[in-house]
């Protein structure tokens, strides 16, 4: 399963900084707490039972399916705020 983001931080972070975060307990590398470990651990436990390929692609360069997902966060956004 692929998947695209545009963001370098959650790819960086299930790719390359997720077992340190792990190993040291939850802390970076400067010691402090990670953020979101809620998430962070939902997103583990979620990518767990699938073989992943991961892609980076520019925000906001025409990306169709980018866009899409921008378009219903910023849709999320607008309704968790007006509520």
């Amino acid at each position: 399963m692929k998947i695209t983001t545009d963001s370098q931080y959650v790819m960086k972070g299930m790719l390359e900084w997720l077992p340190g975060w792990k190993k040291r307990n939850w802390q970076t590398a400067a010691k402090k707490p990670v953020k979101n470990i809620d998430l962070w651990q939902r997103l583990e436990r979620a990518a767990a039972t699938h073989q992943l390929e991961w892609e980076w692609v520019r925000g906001h360069q025409g990306h169709v399916e980018n866009e899409r997902a921008d378009q219903l966060a910023v849709a999320a956004r607008d309704i968790a705020v007006n509520q």
